[in-house]
Parts: C-alpha cells; structure tokens; sequence
C-alpha cells in the first residue's frame, strides 16, 4: 500500500474560533483512498487518477468491526472515487448485512468507465444511497471544474440512475452536490435546488430528491488554486466575515467521526486532509471507545470558518435554510 509525499496547504490551528464539543456518533466517514477518475479544482482531497492510496482489506474489517460494535447506522463512503477501491463491493454489501445505511459519494462519471459498467445495477440492489457531484445545471462551467466532457458523462450516468428508480420516489435516494465555481459562498440552496430541478427535467429528463449546497475549503488543491491568483486571503477573509455562530450547532463534526484509507480517525474529512488528528494525536479506529466521543473537544481551524459561514455548510449541504 503506498503512501504519499503529496504536498498539503497547512492551515495553523485558530483559537477565535469557538469551540466545539462532539455530540453522539451517528455517522461513519471512510476515505477508502485518494485515487479517482477525475481532478477536480475544488477537491480537497486532491485526488487524481495518480494517486495510488487505497484502504486495504484488513482496514475494511476494521471498519465493519466498529460499525457493528458502535451500533452506527450510517456509513458514508468517499474518496477518491471510493468505487475504485477493490475493496468497496464487499465492504457495502458487509455493512448492509449489519443493517447500516451507505451513502456513496459518487462523481456519476464513474459510471461510465470500462470495468465499472454494472455498478449501478449493483448500489441500487444494495439499496446504497447516492450523493453526487454535480457543480452546475450548465456543460460549461462543469467543464470548466472539472474537465472536458464530464458533464455529458455525468448526464449519462443520471439517465441510468433514474431508470433503475433513483430520484422517482421509490425508495432509492438521489442526491446531487453544487460547488461553487471560485472563492464566493453558495446561494440560497432552496432557491438553487428548484432552479437545477426544473432545468434537469426540462432539458434532459432527470429527475433527482435533494441538492446539497457545499463551501469550497481553502485547503490542498484549491488552496494552491487561490494562492496562485493571490485570492486565499480574500477567500479566508470573506469566510470569516460571514461566520454565523448559529451553525455551530449543526457543525457535521459533532455527530460524524472520519476514517483515512489507513485506519486512522479525525473529527472530519477536512481535518483528515490537513493531518489534525482526533483529540490532538493519532488513533486508530480499532482503538476508539465511541462511549468516550461525546463531549470531546473538535480540532478546530481557521479552514472550519467555510463550514460555519453563511448558511452552513456540511456533507449534507446548508445547515440552515
């Protein structure tokens, strides 16, 4: 298994922020690895089809281990594109065994690679929900974000999820993810939810449930995107001058715990990418006590101003409408 000497954007730790304790353990991130089909401009993973980080299967049955023994419901999987760790069939179809609910977060194009042509068939008989990246209505500007051709392919694959019953209704749920374009905060995710509904029926016949609206983070690729146009401290400036402290509440670190395509644990992903470890050192998940976790303090930075400014920003979109 390799490991990487990819540079990170180092983000010290900032004591104006508020703290923020952990509440109870609901949801179980894993990061089975950093390679995908796609490199985005806003990933904060930085991943990339060279990258070669994978969770290993011996780490896959840590994780199904902890599911089963902190009784979670909810195992959300990222990457990466975490279908392209060989490992992720039998680590869905494992924990959907235990009863616990797979969110797959999906960049739709992988459905239409070589190799990966029964994917869908396969998450939809897993009944595996799935979030996916779609950061604009408009060929253009995803394009743009995250290369030529992506936005057919993704349209593509959206045709094939819906006729295999996503986002009709039926129980299979289909989620879909906006990014802004650059360093501004999203728009009124109500308000953009109705404006991608309308335009996806109407144009090309998709249908999806909800859009989760998501802020860019200043760290790793996008970082150095912003650092390069001398725009990062615009971005962080911006951020902070919008924090709203009625999201602290709702912050996804305080109900979520994030795993690394190593085993080892961090308040959130974006804390993962930044190496701040969970309670200041490094864990493995075989290692935690869930019992402990509530009431614990969150490793807090200046980057977890983008999840609090605004209406909130989480894995789930806007915390607040």
């Amino acid at each position: 298994m390799a490991t990487s000497g990819f540079p990170r954007i180092e983000i010290e730790p900032q004591a104006d922020f508020p703290a923020v304790t952990r509440a109870r353990l609901e949801t179980l991130q894993v990061n089975l690895g950093y390679r995908c089909n796609q490199a985005c401009t806003h990933c904060h993973v930085a991943a990339g089809p060279r990258r070669t980080e994978a969770m290993d299967r011996d780490t896959v049955e840590e994780v199904l281990d902890f599911l089963a023994r902190a009784e979670i419901k909810v195992l959300d999987l990222t990457g990466g594109a975490p279908e392209m760790n060989p490992h992720f069939r039998y680590l869905v179809s494992s924990a959907r065994r235990l009863g616990v609910h797979v969110i797959d977060r999906c960049n739709l194009t992988i459905l239409e690679e070589p190799g990966y042509e029964d994917l869908a068939e396969f998450l939809a008989a897993q009944q595996v929900e799935i979030t996916a990246s779609l950061p604009c209505y408009l060929e253009e500007n995803v394009d743009k974000q995250r290369g030529r051709g992506v936005f057919q392919k993704s349209i593509a694959a959206l045709k094939r999820l819906n006729r295999l019953g996503y986002g009709q209704g039926l129980g299979l749920t289909l989620n879909l993810v906006f990014n802004p374009q650059g360093p501004v905060l999203p728009p009124p995710q109500s308000q953009l939810e109705a404006a991608y509904k309308v335009h996806l029926k109407e144009r090309y016949g998709i249908e999806f449930d909800r859009l989760y609206t998501l802020t860019n983070l200043p760290i790793q690729r996008f970082a150095r995107v912003l650092r390069r146009e001398g725009r990062l401290k615009e971005y962080v400036a911006l951020l902070r001058a919008h924090f709203d402290p009625g999201n602290l509440k709702g912050l996804m670190c305080r109900t979520s715990l994030s795993v690394d395509f190593q085993g080892y644990v961090y308040d959130c992903d974006f804390n993962q990418m930044l190496k701040l470890p969970l309670r200041g050192a490094k864990h493995r998940l075989r290692e935690l006590d869930p019992k402990a976790l509530p009431g614990a303090p969150v490793a807090v930075a200046e980057h977890c101003y983008a999840c609090a400014a605004g209406q909130g920003s989480s894995c789930t979109g806007a915390l607040r409408a």
